[in-house]
């Protein structure tokens, strides 16, 4: 009996993870993820040096780092890069030390340039995501900032803690009981990937992302780097034909290739962890009575925060409203902002941008992809529900009368109407 139920419950399971794979890759092709990828990495050819430059500068600016920067290349190249790309080092290597040489104009160009290829990814994540406004003005001046200021002295940081800690007595006769400091320090490409990919999960989309989904999407995203990464060396490894077509060029369509296969990586990661949100909402069934209901109540709540002055945050909507599904919370209010009823502020808050006054039921049900339903089917105390149930069950009373019409009587008055034997008596008579 336990075993019949044991196995019962894992092809459950199974089927479960089957249909949020499923799902999740139906979203990512929605999404165009392998046109955002490609896209990507046609703006990285672009920015792969000016991101190193403008990493080496902030590495070189603290004395304590000094020499950091080699170490974070080897690290990137040797771990995250397969074995093919060392042709490639060297090359990027040498723009990146005569892009140091550059005058101030220069160095200008190349910021700006790090910098868009930061809101390229902002834009493919905030699609993923439904975002349709970017972030604006300070909150997005701060974000590429951190970026691009924080995460070098980030990682040279960690270098530095690193370093110190092998250096330590303690640390080293530890290791080398279980194994040497060469094994610990493999699992530092995991783990600076994991903390990487979280960051870039929770931070870049422009509205709030749950700190454990980001992480388990940035850890999965990790392994599967790493996975990746060993399978392209061992393609690389074992069929050499390219070196034949491509000749001494063949570093640079691999290199490519390896840029295309991470952005691929790193937008699916994207994709799951919002999926780990809207998943429920996918496989839940919801009527089209239930969607309308949902919607007036958000709009109601931002009618009263307006009226207060304020605005009102996805989580403030959640908390409120405990039995609302995340995703389609999410669903709702994309509707409202592509029909230009709410609009997002820099915080990421809603408010309404429309005088409710001038703004009817009717025109709110176009904005929705549901059909209009016959009534309300929500159990939650409102005075305006009554009124709203009334007006859609006498809609769908009125349209039942002047559709209550048998087809054959519509055919036949028709037919009679245009009946071509009646015209040629009439002209036999003429």
């Amino acid at each position: 009996m336990y075993a019949d139920s044991w196995s019962l419950n894992i092809k459950k399971r199974v089927k479960e993870l089957w249909r949020f794979l499923r799902y999740l890759f139906r979203q990512f092709r929605q999404n165009k993820g392998t046109l955002n990828a490609a896209a990507l990495t046609y703006t990285t050819l672009f920015a792969v040096v000016p991101l190193m430059t403008v990493s080496y500068a902030m590495l070189s600016a603290i004395p304590s780092f000094q020499g950091v920067e080699l170490q974070l290349e080897n690290l990137i190249f040797n771990h995250f890069v397969p074995t093919s790309g060392a042709a490639v080092k060297n090359y990027l290597g040498e723009f990146a030390s005569q892009a140091r040489t550059l005058t101030a104009v220069g160095v200008g160009f190349l910021i700006v340039t790090a910098y868009m290829m930061l809101k390229t990814i902002e834009a493919a994540f905030n699609h993923i995501w439904r975002v349709e406004q970017p972030r604006r003005g300070v909150s997005s001046f701060l974000l590429y900032w951190a970026v691009l200021s924080l995460g070098p002295l980030l990682l040279g940081l960690g270098f530095a803690l690193t370093s110190y800690l092998v250096s330590l007595p303690l640390f080293t006769d530890a290791s080398e009981l279980i194994g040497g400091d060469g094994q610990l320090l493999k699992l530092l490409p995991v783990l600076f990937s994991t903390v990487a990919f979280t960051f870039i999960y929770v931070a870049v989309p422009n509205c709030p992302v749950i700190l454990s989904h980001g992480f388990v999407g940035g850890l999965c995203v990790a392994l599967v780097f790493e996975a990746a990464k060993q399978s392209f060396t061992l393609f690389v490894s074992h069929f050499p034909s390219y070196e034949l077509i491509y000749g001494a060029f063949a570093a640079v369509p691999l290199f490519l290739a390896w840029v295309y296969i991470s952005w691929l990586i790193i937008l699916l990661g994207a994709e799951l962890v919002r999926a780990i949100s809207t998943y429920s909402s996918a496989t839940t069934e919801v009527s089209d009575e239930q969607h309308l209901g949902w919607v007036l109540l958000i709009l109601e709540d931002l009618w009263e925060a307006q009226r207060g002055g304020g605005s009102v945050s996805e989580e403030d909507l959640l908390e409120k409203h405990s039995n609302l599904d995340p995703g389609h919370c999410c669903n709702y209010l994309n509707y409202l902002l592509d029909g230009a009823v709410v609009t997002r502020t820099e915080q990421g808050n809603y408010l309404l941008s429309r005088d409710l006054h001038l703004f009817n039921l009717r025109s709110l049900c176009d904005l929705m992809p549901w059909k209009l339903p016959e009534s309300l089917s929500i159990t939650f105390e409102r005075p305006w529900l009554s009124t709203v149930d009334r007006c859609l069950r006498d809609v769908s009373s009125y349209q039942s009368q002047q559709l209550a019409i048998d087809l054959a009587s519509l055919f036949g008055e028709q037919s009679q109407s245009h009946d071509p034997g009646a015209g040629i008596a009439e002209l036999r008579k003429i």
